[in-house]
């Protein structure tokens, strides 16, 4: 029985140094020293068996992390891209003194400027995301934080018609969350409709309590719409259907990157649905609750 053992410990040990960590030592009699051996070396087998797959997990996360890191920090370069060379352009127009308008000149500067602001806080959101860092969790009254953000948006955007509307059958929309970063989702969606729905869309929020235990909140414009191929893609970072449109409305093209990433983590799920030519649907839910669990 022993040499049983050894001879089927020996194959192991070849099929260990190809990879392959399936096989065991047949037990027989778990009673008896030789079986005790044979479970001894197969639970050894086993644990070799985890560590060498939570290593190969473990290098594969590492190697998408790192393939996601090259894509983000070449989008990201892209991006910067653009403003910094508007900027060199007429800061040399003005050094040269061919700038007839100079106010114009510097408002230009001034713009993209605020705008590389922007897209580097947005940049700096984002990695604060991936690193997991806690946010500031407490309760969250869902529907205060929606209508302030519907109220921001009518003043700084008076020429959309944006309604609210409200069924809390299943009672108060309160979550357990960072109501900073809530009402951010709720400004980047409602920005996102306003940029986009086109000239005379409306814009809808709505908060509800539907009675399985979460809040819904949805924002519904009445605009353009989008293609299936736009709706697949529409939360990838730095993707834009319409470059130069988006660029020329201030877009960075993460507004909606940063709205799942903020609904992942608080444990929530936001969706999307379209059509061209009749106005999108994005949706937020998340689970009710004044504490977290």
């Amino acid at each position: 029985p022993l040499r049983a053992v050894e001879e089927a410990a020996a194959k192991i040990s070849q099929d260990v140094s190809s990879g392959d960590l399936s096989r065991r030592v047949p037990i027989g009699n778990a009673a008896t020293e030789t079986g005790q051996l044979a479970l001894a070396f197969n639970t050894m087998v086993d644990r070799i068996e985890e560590s060498f797959g939570a290593q190969q997990e473990s290098e594969a996360q590492a190697r998408a992390s790192e393939e996601r890191m090259r894509r983000f920090v070449a989008d990201a370069s892209h991006e910067l891209r653009t403003p910094l060379t508007t900027i060199r352009g007429f800061a040399e127009l003005y050094r040269q003194g061919a700038a007839t308008d100079v106010d114009g000149v510097m408002n230009r500067i001034e713009g993209e400027a605020q705008r590389m602001g922007v897209l580097v806080e947005d940049l700096l959101m984002l990695a604060r995301l991936d690193q997991q860092r806690p946010l500031s969790m407490a309760p969250v009254d869902v529907l205060a934080v929606v209508t302030e953000a519907v109220q921001a948006a009518r003043v700084t955007s008076p020429d959309w018609p944006i309604a609210l509307e409200v069924d809390l059958a299943a009672g108060p929309p309160v979550v357990f969350g960072d109501a900073t970063r809530l009402r951010q989702v709720l400004d980047n969606l409602l920005a996102n409709a306003i940029r986009h729905s086109g000239e005379g869309a409306r814009v809808m929020a709505g908060v509800r309590t539907p009675g399985d235990g979460t809040a819904v909140v949805t924002v519904v414009d009445t605009g353009v719409g989008m293609d299936t191929d736009t709706v697949q893609r529409v939360f990838e970072r730095f993707y834009r259907a319409d470059e130069s449109r988006s660029r020329d409305a201030g877009g960075t093209g993460l507004g909606l990157a940063i709205v799942r990433s903020l609904v992942v983590a608080h444990g929530g799920t936001v969706a999307v649905e379209s059509e061209l030519g009749v106005g999108t649907t994005f949706t937020v839910t998340l689970p009710l609750g004044a504490q977290g669990t």
